[in-house]
């Protein structure tokens, strides 16, 4: 299982495990299909930011394959 802190590893159709930025202190994860990846970056240390298909903005903990 990969760390969703490198953009190339992530894409639209990937299904993942992200932190809401409101449960970042508790680091409770919802799991959700990208839609968007909003990160322009190649790399981000806290996760690369994405957009699920149900509308729901967080960053990336893991991938799930």
């Amino acid at each position: 299982m990969r760390n969703g802190q490198v953009r190339n590893d992530i894409h639209p159709g990937s299904k993942v495990a992200i932190v809401l930025k409101k449960d970042q202190r508790t680091g409770k994860l919802t799991e959700g299909i990208v839609q968007d990846i909003l990160t322009n970056s190649a790399r981000h240390p806290h996760g690369i930011k994405v957009r699920l298909t149900d509308g729901q903005v967080g960053r990336v903990q893991q991938i799930i394959t």
